[in-house]
């Protein structure tokens, strides 16, 4: 009798699916001899089946339709955040469950602390240090399976030509430099011997043919005439790819081509830039650009950042795979970093230039990532209070207004539970530093109903924090 197959079910857009191959390939190792089906949009799975890692694709019409009904799974895991999905994965007979999932009560429950620990970065990711490309998998698999999943370095293709990829599209308008800044970027690459060639896709044509006009050059353009497999064929003959952040900027890292992140709006690089290592990203060294997740401001002031030569010099060195004249690249305005691997395997980003001292921010951001392997992951304890203490030692200022402020979010979480929920998010009137932790414990209290074990629970490792915070005294 055949093993119960696994199935994920991802109904997102292409950037997502292709987030998603790392787990195919996760699953395989972990899941041997079992097959490995993926509920997910014909219209985007379709295209990318030839390079996708094997898996059994199931249309989602034919999941509405009853495809999977009577099957039984021995793990299903739900990356999608459409209700239906969640409903389906609740009906469904599986071992484990993974991800959203509606209860036979009716209640929505979200299965997985690293499921759960995603969901609450919702307008709280601004310290966040987990890739979700690494999030969609770190419930079912341990470090060492992401650490042992190799990638080939990306390498320009040969006989490319000098020919660079422009995409010039974006799933919102604020998530991509304007088309002046392309213009001025074509005439640089040109001026370099690079031969930029535009891309996107049909709703990008507006913005192609501005660009052009605003060039006055006659670039070479292909917006909205190739499907997503010739764009997929195309990107391997490229030496560079410039893209803001994309689904097409997932599908050019995924096929090895080198690929420059124009990071730009509200989107967090640590989310969602190239996950396989040796890319490059550029984004603005504001302070509101650390990871915002909606933009309040009259304009986007980190695309100012985004000058067209400065970021035609790194496409340069880029297409001529120049990596140790990049480690000493510095740009004015911008922090450029090259995707990579943490210690424990996982994504991160080594910034590239010349050494600097690092700043509140980063060394927020380790903090966070050190608690939360800690919390969730088995980490190291030590090395938390080493995060702190590198952070205290560095701004002992912030450090002790950080400390003075923790009880105060052991009073809202307490009211929060006593409220049943009905006060103000439980990140409101916290320091921002305690943000994501703040989203963590409200989402790890609705998904247990504030229960008072739950409230126990909170309580308890807020008390451990304050421990490890006074340690460094």
């Amino acid at each position: 009798m055949a093993a119960d197959p696994v199935l994920v079910l991802q109904m997102q857009r292409m950037g997502d699916l292709i987030l998603s191959f790392p787990l195919f390939l996760w699953l395989s190792r972990c899941y041997p001899g079992r097959e490995r089906h993926v509920v997910a949009e014909e219209q985007f799975f379709r295209p990318l089946m030839p390079v996708s890692p094997p898996v059994t694709y199931i249309p989602w019409s034919a999941a509405q339709a009853g495809a999977l009904a009577g099957r039984r799974y021995r793990l299903i895991v739900n990356l999608s955040i459409r209700e239906e999905a969640a409903r389906l994965a609740g009906s469904l007979e599986a071992d484990i469950k993974l991800g959203p999932v509606r209860e036979a009560d009716g209640a929505l429950r979200m299965r997985g602390a690293w499921q759960l620990y995603r969901a609450g970065l919702v307008g709280a990711g601004r310290h966040n240090r987990f890739h979700w490309a690494d999030l969609n998998g770190l419930d079912l698999v341990s470090l060492d399976v992401p650490r042992l999943t190799g990638f080939e370095p990306p390498r320009p293709a040969p006989g490319s030509g000098g020919k660079v990829g422009v995409f010039v599209g974006a799933s919102e308008p604020g998530k991509r430099p304007d088309p002046a800044f392309y213009a001025g970027l074509c005439r640089a690459l040109l001026e370099r011997d690079l031969k930029p060639v535009l891309l996107g896709g049909p709703a990008d044509r507006p913005v192609a043919e501005a660009v052009r006009a605003e060039s006055r050059l006659p670039l070479a353009d292909l917006t909205g005439r190739l499907s997503v497999a010739e764009l997929a064929e195309f990107v391997r003959g490229l030496a560079l790819m410039v893209t803001p952040d994309t689904g097409p900027m997932h599908l050019a890292a995924w096929m090895g081509a080198p690929t420059l992140n124009l990071s730009v709006g509200h989107v967090n690089p640590w989310d969602t830039a190239p996950y396989q290592p040796g890319h490059v990203v550029l984004r603005s060294r504001l302070s509101c650009a650390r990871g915002c997740w909606t933009c309040r401001r009259a304009e986007r002031r980190c695309a100012r950042a985004l000058a067209p030569r400065p970021v035609a010099a790194v496409a340069v060195l880029m297409a001529e795979g120049a990596r140790a004249r990049l480690e000493r690249i510095r740009l004015p305005g911008l922090a450029v970093f090259e995707t990579a691997r943490t210690p424990e395997g996982l994504f991160g980003l080594r910034r590239l230039g010349p050494p600097e001292p690092q700043d509140a921010a980063d060394l927020a951001g380790e903090f966070w990532r050190r608690f939360f392997l800690w919390r969730l992951a088995a980490g190291s304890e030590e090395a938390v209070r080493q995060a702190w203490a590198a952070l205290a030692g560095t701004f002992p200022r912030l450090a002790v207004s950080l400390r003075a402020s923790l009880p105060g979010l052991g009073r809202g979480l307490v009211r929060l539970s006593r409220e049943r929920g009905q006060s103000s998010p439980l990140a409101h009137g916290v320091a921002p530093f305690w943000g994501l932790l703040a989203s963590q414990l409200e989402m790890s209290g609705q998904n247990a109903d504030l229960s008072p074990a739950w409230e126990a629970e909170a309580l308890s490792q807020l008390e451990r924090l304050a421990a490890i915070l006074s340690a460094a005294d």
